[in-house]
């Protein structure tokens, strides 16, 4: 097997098995910002003279045509090869001969994998977020549509106050807006770049890490190079639980459609082909896309805890237990989208009941309003609230479905534009273009 680390001695094939596991295909997520990466180093390595011109600028034009294969899905990681860094410096070494080998002064593959996973993730963070905002404009979007549609309202489980869609669908959509609040704090993070650290405790040579942070378009670096090692587990851990945020948000409103689905509630409907049937009753709709993402958004709400088993605890410096981190973070960070995705697909073809509250069932939602309306009157809440009361225990309780909500956030004013506004304040200090803008000027 081809490893930068390599000396005379191979290991014992079930000991390479054991300690590579899966690592090589998951390494291909990190493909593209391994070329990158390699990109800004020959850079930064030229301008301390560790590299010539020429040198370079071969190795440049090499990387950027791996960077296109990668692009086209025309390239792989070998039988035989051990992680990405080490196909790319194969391929490299391949066609450029001594040259190739250079590439890898002043950098370990701590430090290269610590920058790759850093890259990674914040592709999937702006990924995560532009799902995230497609979500939110659609459950505005509902909300307006459906502000008079009202709908009951429970604590406890049991019958409340009187509530409405335009409500519904609000609440989720600043739900959301809290969920990407910490997924940019998550994002701060991130956007520090090791790169420089090599193994953990720096390098003789005179590195330029300020270089290679601006060329990659992070927001600054990791200082202490200890640390950089250090934040690898915490990272993942600080990121998986924005991530796990957003699945509470997701599993809470799947958890509601499926309630409000059950024909006892029949609130909302949708088409039989985003439904499913059973094998022996034919009249079932079952609601297994809001299932399965329930249970999705509970393996996502474990995984910050599931990160923590395996980093609690360990020293400082570089230990293998981090390649674990990969196959339980990677996945779940497609599981996500995929089930935003889900929910915008189910929530664009919602059908929504209307005038459920004229049902007699519905009466009792109304007592607080009768309460208020006696209070208005001059009444003492107290005496307001045992009249009604009363009323209700001696078949008097004859309710006025009227409802006159006028505050900042009830159901007759949902501000909306200014929900749209927090949320667009938060997609702004993201500022994703300005790491295009970086990857841009190394591709070109």
């Amino acid at each position: 097997m081809s490893k930068l680390w390599k000396k005379d001695k191979d290991s014992l094939k079930p000991v390479e098995n054991f300690t590579v596991g899966t690592d090589r295909e998951l390494d291909m997520y990190l493909a593209p910002f391994d070329v990158l990466g390699s990109l800004a180093h020959i850079r930064m390595l030229q301008s301390i003279g560790l590299i010539t011109q020429e040198e370079s600028e071969n190795l440049s034009a090499e990387l950027k045509l791996i960077y296109s294969r990668i692009q086209t899905g025309d390239f792989k990681i070998e039988e035989g090869v051990e992680d990405i860094h080490s196909q790319v410096e194969l391929e490299l070494t391949r066609r450029l001969g001594d040259t190739g080998k250079k590439i890898h002064s002043g950098r370990s593959r701590n430090d290269q994998v610590l920058v790759d996973i850093k890259m990674y993730l914040r592709a999937e963070i702006e990924q995560v977020a532009t799902e995230v905002s497609k979500l939110f404009h659609l459950l505005v979007g509902n909300s307006s549509k459906y502000q008079a549609h009202l709908l009951p309202g429970y604590t406890h489980f049991q019958l409340a106050m009187p509530s409405s869609f335009g409500l519904w669908f609000g609440a989720y959509a600043e739900s959301l807006v809290d969920d990407l609040v910490m997924l940019e704090a998550a994002y701060r993070v991130v956007n520090k770049n090791p790169l420089g650290s090599a193994a953990g405790y720096g390098s003789s040579f005179p590195l330029n890490r300020k270089m290679t942070t601006d060329l990659l378009g992070f927001d600054n670096l990791t200082y202490n190079v200890v640390y950089a090692q250090m934040g690898r587990g915490k990272t993942e851990r600080i990121v998986a639980g924005a991530l796990a945020g957003i699945a509470a948000t997701l599993g809470k409103m799947a958890t509601d459609a499926i309630l409000f689905m059950n024909p006892h509630f029949g609130f909302i409907s949708f088409p039989d082909e985003l439904t499913t049937g059973s094998s022996i009753m034919p009249h079932k709709k079952n609601p297994d896309v809001f299932e399965v993402m329930r249970a999705r958004c509970n393996q996502l709400l474990a995984l910050p805890n599931a990160i923590i088993q395996v980093t609690a605890n360990l020293p400082s410096g570089y230990h293998r237990d981090y390649q674990l981190l990969k196959e339980m973070l990677f996945p779940s960070i497609q599981h996500l989208k995929e089930c935003l995705q889900m929910m915008h697909l189910m929530l664009s073809n919602i059908t929504v009941k209307e005038n459920i509250l004229e049902e007699d069932q519905y009466a009792f939602l109304f007592s607080v309003e009768e309460v208020n309306k006696l209070v208005l009157q001059g009444m003492p809440f107290r005496d307001a609230y045992k009249k009604v009361g009363q009323d209700i225990e001696r078949g008097n309780y004859r309710p006025d479905r009227t409802l006159r909500h006028t505050h900042e956030g009830s159901l007759g004013n949902l501000c909306l534009p200014e929900i749209e506004q927090m949320m667009e304040d938060v997609l702004n200090r993201f500022n994703f273009a300005a790491v295009h803008r970086a990857y841009n000027a190394l591709l070109a």
